[in-house]
């Protein structure tokens, strides 16, 4: 018996290289991949260094021809914009991968490392690794551009009110700037009734309009003018005018209803006290309490005026004082407030203090008042009062004194306040004495009243050392809970402004 031999296993023949002579595995090219890296640039077309836009305003970067986006340094968005920027090139290669090689934030740099594959000399596939850089200039988009002319705007919107006191838009104001509504405006200015927002776009006052009908009770109306038109393309451009007018009565003040009106709210009095203004018009009946909302659409059909203004307040000193047991509602009337108290008080003047002279008056600030206090109020016995809804009503049912608010040291008050609040950026001619005395009112309401202080953002002021409750007067004060820290980036993390990076 004869045994076969096992067939060979078959080997790989090697060859030589056709330029070099070392020993190589066969391929089409007979070629190391030295020698034909050598010979072969598959990367050649491809520019290696190219440049970007960067607008240092906004923060965007160009993309051909003529969009701006927002990129995050080495994000997918920005990838992307840098690949397109050699797509031609990349047409007679194949691309596998692509990704950014780190670079300092402040070298104007960008490196990207691509890795491309190509088929070259008898259908040998080559595959080359290489860097393509990219220089960051500075260039500012239209946007800004028209931002820093100061001059360019296509849509305003007016907001008015005419009133007395500015309250309303000093709330207004820090609505806006919690919920960053300014930040699209190319102008701020101040005038004597009220502000001007000025922007790029219809669409940006468009949404500045509809932020005020929800957040105050206020009517608009828009306008447009024809600036240019192109009769060729059929283009026309136009600029737009939103009005805004805020209803013109603000917190603390006196009104006086229209008898249908006050019949609607649930047979409340017609003399009432403004507590706030918020999305709605906030009143309350000092004789019994009954609280009523009254939104813009229900008071430009029933509108009623403030009966007096701020500097008509006078300062009363609480003789007695009694807390009145809560009255039996009658039918139909509306809601009482839960956070105040009906009282009875028997109040002097302090400018009639040598003499006799009394005014009896019910009072919702009973959980506040004691004998002694000094309170805000109008004097209705002694004014002559020009409106049409008072005019009608009968003397008796007018009271002598409406109380407003409990007075408090307005010195120690702003001395020991350790809180402040942001403003914002605006054209003003200058702040007067008046403005500054409405704008500590202003503080003060947000002390006393913790519904509309939710609504603000309120920061501590660190030059301002906490006191201690011990030598507390009873003013109201707000918690350092309620407080938000205001941050500062005003340094460079490398350790200061334009300051050289750390080494050690």
């Amino acid at each position: 018996m004869e045994y076969l031999a096992a067939p060979a296993a078959p080997t790989q023949g090697s060859i030589l290289c056709c330029h070099c002579g070392v020993p190589i595995p066969p391929n089409p090219a007979n070629m190391c991949v030295g020698c034909l890296r050598a010979r072969v640039d598959i990367t050649e077309g491809i520019p290696k260094q190219l440049s970007v836009s960067f607008c240092k305003q906004c923060e965007r970067y160009l993309q051909p021809p003529g969009t701006w986006i927002q990129c995050a340094l080495e994000s997918r968005e920005l990838l992307a914009l840098c690949l397109k920027k050699i797509k031609a090139s990349l047409s007679k290669v194949r691309l596998i991968d692509a990704g950014f090689i780190w670079t300092e934030p402040h070298s104007k740099r960008l490196k990207l490392k691509l890795t491309v594959q190509k088929e070259v000399i008898n259908g040998a596939v080559l595959q080359q690794v290489f860097v393509v850089e990219y220089l960051i200039q500075s260039q500012m988009c239209e946007d800004c551009h028209r931002i820093e002319a100061k001059d360019f705007w296509k849509a305003v919107v007016q907001v008015r009110q005419k009133t007395l006191h500015k309250k309303t838009f000093y709330y207004l104001e820090q609505l806006i700037l919690k919920h960053r509504l300014h930040q699209n405006t190319l102008r701020i200015k101040e005038i004597h009734d009220g502000l001007d927002f000025y922007y790029s776009s219809k669409q940006h006052a468009q949404k500045m309009v509809d932020f005020l009908q929800c957040t105050v009770p206020s009517r608009s109306k828009s306008s447009q003018r024809l600036t240019s038109h192109d009769v060729h393309s059929n283009v026309y451009n136009y600029k737009s005018t939103f009005s805004v007018e805020i209803v013109p009565v603000c917190k603390d003040n006196v009104v006086c209803l229209s008898p249908k009106l006050a019949q609607s709210l649930g047979n409340m009095s017609q003399i009432c006290v403004c507590i706030r203004v918020t999305s709605t018009v906030h009143l309350i009946d000092p004789s019994t309490l009954q609280i009523a909302e009254i939104d813009g659409n229900t008071y430009w059909r029933h509108p009623f005026n403030s009966l007096f203004n701020p500097k008509q307040l006078e300062e009363f000193i609480v003789m007695d004082i009694n807390r009145v047991q809560e009255k039996k509602k009658p039918a139909g009337a509306g809601a009482r407030s839960n956070k105040h108290t009906l009282a009875e008080a028997w109040v002097k003047k302090t400018s009639e203090l040598n003499t006799d002279h009394q005014y009896f008056c019910c009072t919702h600030l009973g959980h506040i008042l004691n004998p002694g206090d000094l309170v805000l109020g109008f004097d209705l016995a002694n004014c002559n009062l020009n409106d049409e809804f008072v005019n009608k009503m009968s003397p008796h049912n007018i009271p002598d004194v409406v109380l407003i608010k409990k007075s408090y040291d307005r010195a120690r008050r702003q001395h020991r306040r350790n809180w402040k609040l942001k403003e914002l950026e605006r054209d003003r001619e200058g702040m007067d004495t008046d403005d500054e005395r409405q704008y500590q009112d202003f503080l003060e309401d947000l002390e006393e009243d913790e519904a509309i202080r939710k609504n603000v953002n309120i920061y501590r002021n660190v030059d301002v050392p906490v006191e201690s409750d011990t030598d507390d007067d009873g003013a109201p004060r707000i918690s350092l809970a309620e407080m938000l820290e205001d941050l500062h980036i005003s340094e460079d993390a490398t350790g200061g402004e334009g300051a050289n990076m750390m080494t050690e």
